[in-house]
């Protein structure tokens, strides 16, 4: 365990959380854990403190209570965010409800809680009771087909729901796809607002808020997070302090969330929403509406003409066609009538309108075309046509100037420490690591912060090997070659499946997955995409000659202990590509300040997500095994040292028969 935290450890303060954090792990039945004692300690002196923290917690330290015993003490506000619906659920559902009934009696103890999530994660009765504009803005009550049968499902939950005091929440709604929520669930620009709407007083949305406004723990996401707190948009009731979690996540998430999209289709779909609410003609003797039409086709031109990739500099076509579409929707937006005062709001026009405010502000923001953006356009491809984004190039400045300045900021993951220390993390999300304390942290705006390493249980290198094959070419740009196959074929034979399989693409998992089938027969092999990923991590939990290949998504969304998983294959380092607009432009950006692009930018990325990926392994303190990385420049480039310095620290060898051999005496006598 590493830690500078003890420098500020009040011991009032720290027996205390010790104390009540004993109590909840007696009484939910568990056993204590050093390294949930140092975080929860940590955790409680930083609120008190007020100084930002980051804690690196590994997998099966329990960080979850870490986290919300001192936040439950604390004596005002707390938000928690999370990355993903699954931590957000397994926090309300399992582990609040839990902690609440372990300690909740306690006086002076505020245990409220509450669930705040964007407005189109709830239903809304509006849209239920009065039905969705069609694509003229037309209400309809029901698609037809089986897409209608569907939202009737829909419906009556959403009634049922209603009726109970329920969320409403889309987590709990019957088995549906994206078209079909967005027939029962509005946007937030959609929302014609609780004074004005018929069913405001059993909204949803609006019950979560108010609940919200009530509770001492709010638990939310990043994207949320992000709106609030970055881009200024009211979503949370006034918070003093946030706990991070999945922090490792944040910037990607933020940037996410301030990033947009354009499309002729989509600036032709608003066109026509507002053909039916927009006056006939302006002053000047235009159709608004038809001219937005217009500016949709001068759109759909320029982006044809126009290459993929990043613009540093507009196109003169590109950007005139965006100020086209900008100033059209702005006029159009000028022309939509106005609400009369006590009169019913007509839903179609506030969501013809929403739509064109949102063509208007995006096309603003690329035809603007700043510096502090990075503009680029997609390729396209048969479901989607190509499109225009944009991005903040870079989001750590917003989130110092407009989070970590007002709030006490608490980060925590399993994988904040890359290179072996937080500077990456940290700089990313606004701090810098001259103000790390106990260094004393001088100068107006100075946000001081410390960073701890709670450790993990697992014993890392009794536990799992750390195979490197350097004997192997280095990847080539035409995917898997003979030589990498036949190491996974072998790999995969020694183990007898039970074999996770991470590729940086999708070609290459096809490839590995093909190959393996040919050679190995006997086995089963899946690979992502043949089915959804609940349907084939079940496969694999129920069968350990079994071979799981895929891609992003089971780096770090796949939590398969046991023997199931007893080798995990990455076939190179997963380094940006080099067409990567957003993350060529940030490297270039790095250059240009005098740093290290390739370093900050691209081994930062490739060092959390091998970290992410090597972590499926070990999972439990029974878990054993191998993560065998088939590019050797991990063992031989001058890189190599920062991203295995990123990785648990398992026990290292480059000897393929070793490893081999490995394999199979934990196929034969695995060591329970």
């Amino acid at each position: 365990m590493t830690t500078d935290a003890s420098a500020a450890a009040s011991p009032g303060t720290a027996s205390a959380v010790r104390e009540l954090l004993g109590a909840a792990v007696t009484a939910l039945g568990g056993q204590q854990r050093d390294g949930q004692v140092a975080m929860a300690e940590a955790v409680g002196e930083a609120l008190a403190a007020k100084e930002h923290l980051l804690v690196q917690a590994g997998t099966g330290t329990g960080k979850s209570l870490g986290y919300l015993v001192p936040a439950l003490m604390h004596d005002k506000r707390v938000v928690v965010a999370t990355a993903t619906l699954a931590l957000q659920h397994q926090l309300v559902e399992r582990d609040l409800p839990r902690l609440v009934q372990a300690v909740g009696k306690r006086p002076g103890l505020d245990t409220s809680y509450a669930v705040l999530k964007g407005r189109s994660n709830y239903a809304c009765l509006h849209r239920i009771r009065e039905g969705a504009p069609d694509e003229q803005g037309e209400l309809v009550q029901l698609p037809e087909g089986s897409m209608g049968a569907k939202v009737l499902e829909l419906r009556a939950w959403a009634e049922k729901a209603s009726e109970r005091k329920e969320s409403g929440e889309r987590d709990e709604a019957p088995r549906h796809t994206e078209r079909e929520w967005r027939q029962v669930s509005v946007s937030a620009r959609e929302c014609l607002g609780a004074a004005k709407c018929a069913y405001g007083e059993e909204c949803f949305a609006e019950r979560a808020k108010e609940k919200a406004h009530k509770s001492h723990l709010i638990i939310t996401n990043h994207s949320l997070l992000a709106i609030d707190a970055i881009e200024g948009i009211p979503m949370i009731p006034e918070y003093d302090a946030v706990v991070i979690d999945e922090a490792h996540e944040l910037a990607a998430r933020v940037t996410q969330a301030a990033t947009d999209e354009l499309w002729a289709a989509e600036v032709e779909r608003a066109a026509r929403r507002a053909a039916r609410h927009v006056d006939a003609a302006n002053r000047s003797g235009s159709n608004p509406a038809e001219d937005l039409a217009d500016a949709a086709d001068a759109l759909r031109a320029a982006v044809a003409e126009a290459r993929p990739g990043r613009f540093e500099q507009l196109p003169e076509d590109l950007a005139d066609a965006l100020v086209l579409v900008r100033d059209a929707a702005r006029a159009c937006v000028t022309a939509f009538p106005k609400q009369e005062s006590g009169s019913e709001p007509d839903p179609g026009l506030t969501q013809a309108k929403a739509m064109v405010q949102e063509v208007f502000a995006t096309s603003e923001r690329m035809a603007a075309c700043s510096e502090a953006d990075v503009l680029w356009r997609t390729e396209g491809g048969d479901r989607m046509p190509p499109t225009l984004c944009v991005a903040p190039l870079q989001v750590w400045g917003p989130m110092r100037d407009k989070l970590l300045a007002d709030n006490t900021v608490v980060l925590t993951s399993a994988t904040l420490m890359l290179g072996g220390d937080f500077d990456s993390i940290a700089t990313s999300v606004g701090l810098k690591p001259s103000e790390r304390l106990p260094a004393v942290a001088k100068g107006e705006g100075a946000q001081p912060w410390r960073g701890i390493d709670v450790g993990s249980p697992f014993d890392y290198p009794r536990q799992g090997i750390l195979y490197v094959a350097r004997h192997l070419p280095p990847p080539g740009r035409d995917g898997l070659g003979p030589a990498q196959l036949d190491e996974i074929a072998e790999l995969v034979d020694a183990a007898e499946g039970r074999t996770l399989g991470l590729f940086s693409s999708r070609r290459a998992a096809e490839a590995a997955a093909e190959h393996v089938r040919t050679v190995l027969p006997h086995l089963t092999t899946l690979a992502q995409g043949e089915a959804q990923l609940p349907e084939l991590a079940r496969q694999f939990v129920e069968d350990p000659h079994t071979c799981l290949f895929g891609t992003l998504g089971l780096w770090q969304g796949l939590d398969v202990p046991g023997d199931t998983c007893q080798l995990v294959i990455i076939d190179r380092i997963p380094f940006p590509r080099p067409d990567d607009p957003l993350m060529s432009a940030r490297s270039k950006a790095a250059d240009k300040a005098g740093g290290n692009g390739f370093m900050q930018v691209s081994a930062t990325h490739a060092a959390l997500l091998l970290a992410q990926g090597a972590g499926r392994l070990i999972r439990t303190t029974t878990d054993r095994g191998v993560v065998a990385v088939l590019d050797p420049r991990l063992a031989t480039a001058r890189y190599g040292g920062f991203l295995k310095s990123s990785l648990p620290p398992m026990w290292p060898t480059t000897d393929p028969q070793l490893v081999r051999k490995a394999l199979a005496r934990l196929v034969s006598a695995p060591e329970r």
